[in-house]
Parts: C-alpha cells; sequence; structure tokens
C-alpha cells in the first residue's frame, strides 16, 4: 500500500513538471510572438507612421472650434468661359440644431443602436476594435468597424471611408483628441448635425425637412427610429431607393430600445405599428449642363481615390457586386461635393449648351403630349464632343420643361437600342483592318437566316461604301457573321461601352439589336475616336478641380486608348462623308465644312439616331419615346437629323475649313478654334493627336484570319474570298422581350 502510495506521488509529481515545462514553453512563445510584433512594428516604420498620424490627428483638432462642425463650404462650377453652371451648397447652418432642440428620442436611438457605451469610453471602445483586428486577420482586410460615435465624427469631419489601417488608426487618435476638447454632448450634438442621411441631406434636420416636410421637433417616435436607420448605410438604406431596409432598421432601432429601457412596450408597439409615409418635395432639375458637371466630377473624384471602374463582367453576380461599390463610392464623393468647397472647371460651353437645347426643342415641339408625372413623353437626348480635347462641349437630356419628373439626362443615364449607327464601330471598322475597302465587292441579298434591309430592297453586287451609304443591314449581318460577335465586341469594351450584356455577343447585335443598348454619351465617344485615329479618350467635361484657394486636387487624365487602327479610322470617315452626300444623311451637309455620319434607326421607329461629325465637333443625338413606341403617331421626318443640322451649322460659323485626312497624311498641328480649354489640357491633346500615320490593331484577329494582308490592299478576288473567314454559325439570338431588337428580321437603318 506505501508502495503504491510512492508511485502515485511520483506521478502527480512528473505530471506537475511537465506542466510547468509546457507552460514555461508557451509563455516563452508567447514572448517570442510579442518581442517578434515589437520588431516589425519599429523596424518596419509602423512605429514612425503611427506617431505621424498620432502628431496629424492632435494638429486637427487643436484647430478646430465649434463652427467647424457647422459650416459647410460651397463648392462652384464653371463653364469654359468662366459662367457659373451650379452652386453647391450642403446649408448646415440652415438646419443645425443646438443639442436641447434635438429630440431626446433621437439622442437615446443613435446611442442605442451605435454605440451603447458613448457615455462611459474615451473616444473608442477597445473590446470593439479588437473584434475588428480579430476579423481583418482572418479576412486579410478590414471588415468590421467597431467605430464609436466620436470615431464616426472623426471619419465624417476629418477623413474618408477607405478601409485602410492607417485611416483607422488616425480616426482612433482624432476621437481621442475630440473627447479631449469637447464635452460628451457637444459631440452627440456635432456628430446629428453632420451624419449623412442620403439625397443631400446632412444632420437629422435637414433628413426631416428632406424626407416629412416637417421639423425634427415634430417626429413621432417610429419615424425618428426610421431615419436614424439611414445613416449606417446611406445607400442600402436609402427610403426612396430601399424603403423596404430602412423599415427593417428602423425596427431593430426599436427593438434595442425597448431591450435598453429606453421605451415601454406599448409605445413598442405603437412605434412598430405606424406606417411610414413620406412626404417630399421633388426637386426640380432640368438643368442638364449641371447633372453632368456632378456626374463627371464625382468620377473625377472616384477615380483619383483608386476606384477601379469597368465594363466587362463575368457575370451578373459580378456586375451587381460593381454596382454595389460603384453607387456606395458614387454617394460618398457626391456628399462631398456639397460640402467641399470646390472649384469646379468643365469644358461645358453655356453658349452651345443652350443652342443645342434650343435645337432639340424646337425640332420635338412637333409633339407636345405629356404623360402623368407632366412631362412630355416625346423626348430626345444630344451630346457634343470637341475632337481635338476629347471633351464634352454640350450634352442635352431632354426637352426643356418645368416638371418636378425632370430629374432624367437622358443622354448618359438611358440606353437605347442603336440601329444601324453601331455598324461603323462595331463592324465596319474592324473589317476595314482585316483588308476591305471601300471598293470591296459585297453581295446584298435576303438569305434564310439573315434580316431584310429597311426598304426591303436588294441590289445584289455592289461595293462596300454603297452598301454603308445605303445602309444594307444584309452587308453588315454577312461582315458581322465573318468577324464573330466576340471580335466585334471587343471593340465596343475597349472604348467603355457600358450597358453591354453577355447575351448581346449574337449574330443580331450586328444591325444594332441589343438587350440593353448604348447612351447617347458613348455613341459620341465612338464616333470620336473615328475621327481621332481610332484613339479615344474618356468623355468628361472635367478639365480640373481645386479648392477655394486655387490648389489643383484632380486634374483631368487625357490618356488615350488605342481602339481602331488609324488608316482604317481614316477609310471609316471617308466612307461616312459619302454617307452625307449620296447616302441616309444626305441633303444635311454643313456649309465651308466636310462631315461624315451615319443614320440609325429600329423596329418599328422606336429609335432614331444620328451620329456625325466634322474635324472639329462630333455630335450624337437619340429620339424616341421614354416608354419606346413607334415614331409614325409624330410624322416620317428624320428628328436626329434635323436636330444636329440646326445645331452644327451655327456652332461652325466662322471656322476655317478642314477636310478630313486622307489614309497617308500626317495630322499636322493646325490650330483650331477650341475655345479657352486649360493650358493643360491644349497641351496634352496637342500632344495626343500626333499620332502615328498607321498603329497596327491589337485586337485579336478572327479565327482563320490572314495575319499577312495589309489594310490597304482590297482582296484579289470577288464576294467570298475577302480576308474575313466565315466562322462557324454564332448562337441563335434571344427572343426579343420589351426594347430588345435582337431578331434577325428586324429592320434598321
Amino acid at each position: 500500500m506505501a508502495i503504491e502510495k510512492q508511485e502515485t506521488k511520483k506521478k502527480k509529481k512528473k505530471k506537475g513538471s511537465r506542466g510547468l515545462k509546457v507552460f514555461l514553453f508557451v509563455q516563452l512563445c508567447l514572448i517570442g510572438a510579442v518581442l517578434i510584433v515589437l520588431a516589425w512594428y519599429y523596424f518596419g516604420g509602423y512605429a514612425k507612421k503611427v506617431s505621424e498620424l498620432r502628431s496629424e490627428a492632435i494638429e486637427l483638432v487643436e484647430k478646430s472650434t465649434k463652427e467647424t462642425f457647422r459650416k459647410a463650404q460651397t463648392s462652384v462650377a464653371y463653364d469654359v468661359n468662366g459662367n457659373v453652371i451650379a452652386t453647391l451648397k450642403g446649408e448646415k447652418d440652415v438646419y443645425y440644431l443646438p443639442i436641447e432642440q434635438i429630440p431626446e428620442y433621437a439622442k437615446q436611438a443613435v446611442i442605442s443602436i451605435e454605440d451603447k457605451k458613448f457615455y462611459s469610453h474615451h473616444g473608442f471602445d477597445l473590446a470593439a476594435i479588437f473584434r475588428a483586428i480579430v476579423a481583418m486577420v482572418k479576412n486579410g482586410h478590414v471588415t468590421e468597424g467597431a467605430s464609436t460615435i466620436t470615431q464616426q465624427l472623426a471619419r465624417n469631419i476629418y477623413l474618408t471611408t477607405e478601409k485602410t489601417w492607417e485611416r483607422k488608426v488616425e480616426e482612433i487618435y482624432i476621437a481621442v483628441e475630440l473627447e479631449k476638447k469637447y464635452t460628451k454632448d457637444e459631440i452627440l450634438e456635432f456628430y446629428l448635425n453632420n451624419i449623412y442621411f442620403a439625397n443631400g441631406n446632412y444632420g437629422i434636420e435637414a433628413a426631416s425637412e428632406g424626407y416629412f416636410s416637417k421639423g425634427a421637433g415634430k417626429l413621432t417616435l417610429s419615424e425618428i427610429a426610421y431615419l436614424l436607420a439611414i445613416p449606417n448605410r446611406p445607400s442600402y438604406y436609402d427610403p426612396l431607393v430601399h424603403p423596404e431596409n430602412t423599415i427593417v432598421r428602423r425596427d431593430r432601432i426599436l427593438k434595442n430600445m425597448l431591450s435598453d429601457g429606453i421605451i415601454s412596450e406599448r409605445s413598442y408597439g405603437e412605434a412598430m405599428a405606424q406606417q411610414i409615409v413620406l412626404n417630399v418635395t421633388p426637386e426640380k432639375n432640368n438643368n442638364y449642363a449641371k447633372s453632368f458637371t456632378l456626374y463627371c466630377a464625382i468620377r473625377e473624384i472616384m477615380k483619383s481615390e483608386g476606384f477601379e471602374f469597368r465594363t466587362d463582367f463575368y457575370s451578373e453576380e459580378d456586375k451587381k457586386a460593381y454596382e454595389s461599390a460603384y453607387n456606395e463610392k458614387y454617394r460618398e464623393c457626391n456628399a462631398r461635393l456639397y460640402t467641399g468647397g470646390y472649384r469646379i472647371y468643365t469644358s461645358l460651353d453655356l453658349d452651345m449648351q443652350k443652342l443645342l437645347q434650343d435645337s432639340l426643342d424646337n425640332i420635338l415641339s412637333a409633339d407636345q403630349s405629356k404623360g402623368e408625372d407632366g412631362s412630355y413623353e416625346f423626348q430626345g437626348a444630344a451630346c457634343c464632343i470637341d475632337n481635338m480635347s476629347g471633351f464634352v462641349k454640350a450634352i442635352v437630356g431632354g426637352r426643356s420643361e418645368e416638371s418636378s419628373g425632370m430629374t432624367l439626362n437622358r443622354a448618359y443615364q438611358s440606353y437605347r437600342q442603336p440601329g444601324s449607327a453601331i455598324k461603323p464601330l462595331l463592324v465596319y471598322i474592324p473589317a476595314l483592318e482585316r483588308g476591305y475597302t471601300a471598293d470591296t465587292l459585297v453581295i446584298d441579298e435576303k438569305t434564310e437566316d439573315g434580316p431584310k434591309n429597311w426598304d426591303e430592297v436588294y441590289d445584289g453586287e455592289i461595293t462596300l461604301r454603297k452598301a454603308v451609304e445605303l445602309s444594307k443591314n444584309t452587308v453588315a449581318w454577312d461582315i458581322f457573321k465573318k468577324l464573330t460577335p466576340e471580335v466585334g465586341f471587343s471593340y465596343l469594351t475597349k472604348l467603355g461601352f457600358y450597358g453591354m450584356d453577355p447575351s448581346d455577343r449574337v449574330q443580331a447585335a450586328g444591325i444594332g439589336g441589343f438587350t440593353h443598348g448604348v447612351n447617347v454619351l458613348e455613341m459620341a465617344k465612338g464616333y470620336s475616336a473615328i475621327e481621332h485615329d481610332g484613339s479615344a479618350r474618356e468623355a468628361t467635361c472635367i478639365i480640373k478641380i481645386t479648392d477655394a484657394e486655387g490648389h489643383e486636387l484632380y486634374v483631368s487624365d487625357r490618356s488615350e486608348t488605342k481602339v481602331y487602327d488609324t488608316t482604317a479610322s481614316r477609310k471609316m470617315t471617308d466612307i461616312l462623308e459619302g454617307a452625307m452626300i449620296d447616302g441616309t444623311g444626305g441633303g444635311f451637309e454643313i456649309p465651308g465644312q466636310v462631315a461624315a455620319g451615319k443614320t440609325g434607326t429600329t423596329t418599328e421607329n422606336r429609335d432614331k439616331w444620328f451620329v456625325g461629325y466634322t474635324r472639329y465637333y462630333t455630335t450624337a443625338v437619340w429620339v424616341g419615346f421614354d416608354i419606346p413606341k413607334n415614331m409614325d403617331v409624330v410624322g416620317d421626318a428624320f428628328f436626329p437629323l434635323h436636330i444636329w443640322h440646326d445645331f452644327m451649322v451655327p456652332v461652325h460659323e466662322g471656322k476655317k475649313y478642314l477636310p478630313f485626312l486622307d489614309p497617308m497624311e500626317v495630322r499636322g498641328p493646325e490650330i483650331q478654334e477650341f475655345e479657352n480649354l486649360s493650358s493643360e489640357a491644349s497641351s496634352s491633346s496637342e500632344a495626343s493627336s500626333s499620332s502615328q500615320n498607321s498603329v497596327s490593331s491589337d485586337i485579336p484577329a478572327a479565327s482563320g484570319e490572314p495575319q499577312d494582308i495589309p489594310p490597304e490592299t482590297p482582296p484579289d478576288e470577288g464576294p467570298g474570298t475577302e480576308p474575313l473567314e466565315l466562322q462557324n454559325e454564332s448562337e441563335e439570338p434571344p427572343d426579343g422581350g420589351p426594347g430588345t431588337d435582337n431578331n434577325p428580321d428586324t429592320t434598321y437603318v
């Protein structure tokens, strides 16, 4: 028995000794890990960076006063001649509420849902930050905010929403300094007057007036919770776009308030039962120059902050994910425009803008019918681009009218079927790159699987020039089959056309049959690229953006993307020049200038287009109904051509005659009248205009295409032996739904 006890003691001693060794080993490992982290922190430069962030935070808060959180700086946008296009004012002063005037429920609700420890912490919640760090290590990037109310205020006033460790560290330091300088009630006051409630509303009073047309003091508990649902994710909880999401978060806020003992069961039940009815006064906005300026300025800021714009997607889910990220970043930058005190310098010319608007209004006055919202049913859109600089000079998104429904700028927000106007971009220039010429003989005949011509006339053997001039669908169909949709669409991708759908890559697209379509801005950009020897530039109006003191913050990047071969582009211009004389654009020449252009008409006359250009300007025009229907009820006039002509004739008055360049001619440094663009933009454009005479296309050739045939060399024999060899039959187009003209019997002009 004694021996057994001794053995037991020995085992316990050994076990204890082993446990001690394990404990010491774990401690040594932890100490080693801490030493490694500290070494990484100091020798990796992080200690210095963190110290710099702390110093910057201290300086920012030291300079602040209570006025820092009250006033928004006014931003101003100018046209190319210095005329004011728009004044953007956040108007925080008008809607600012001192803490005693903010509803008690609003203060309690925001603390309950956002920061329960608000009155006990010193600017940050260490436990929440630890959870965020663990999540970051696990996911490889910042996924949890863990921000207190003070941190959110710091971010809203001083920082961006960019998810980096530097921004997070500086946010914490600023929050700590704010807590030292201001009381908790002051911080809560600043917060509730500065948070963004979507749709241009900053602060709870502005949101109350914006969504309910009454002051915050008159809000019910349910309405307060509803409004405070928005700032967490303004794009997702936007009550005008996703009211169902806003209601879900309102319910969560009310439940939190009940759990925290802020409200009674009875108050909770009444608030949950209340039907939320918004009372929004629509903003009247028919200033298309303003809306386009804001759109371009926001995108310029997004790009400068690293947002990558995309036009090609792997799947519908991929596109939805991109659009979600895009919308959130867009709204963030939009909010900044109204408070940042920017000076926005644009290429828009308000005189040209008025002329384009008047031209569209006058021609479309043939139909005065209006819809339920009070806006005209018969609509149009147009855009003019300066061919030397690539900047937009004028853009019109609809008819002039005083209506609450006039917020849509159709020139860049509406996608419509392009008809035959797409053929040069999608079919003919790629064909010219692959050996076709204006004199190549093609066959115009109706085939079993092909489309019919708009006039149902088939001329047999004709030249490619004549096929373009007469807008022969049969010829475009045959060439596009040889080219293949995949090759054709690679050009539109490089041009940056956004509305393309994977289902568009079918045969019918070659004559203009798309799922969603294209917009006027894209078409103007595409044709301007033809004139610019196949090189495309971003179709924007932003020259530069500065702060109120004139320091440059954003300067437009005028880099170019080579889309088409120079020689092929000039050959296309030569053919389209003929279309303005002997083709569908005949009779609309510009006195003293040469012009090139192409019409486009879709099935049952639901969309009509004309895109035409000179050496000076490219102007694209679309006409139709917002809800597509036959335009025969309005008349048989080709409205886009009339609008184009009425605008282009006066803007060219007094300008030097400039013919188009032939394929072998070198583009020279002609002095042209591109009014008052900034020296930066002008010098950039002039440099980029000195392009080479011929640049090989980097678009993959169609399968089976001979690689050694230069663009200038016509095929030796007749039709059927062109360098573009016939490919396997592409898949049949899907059944056409509303607004979808992708079937072979569709007639396009």
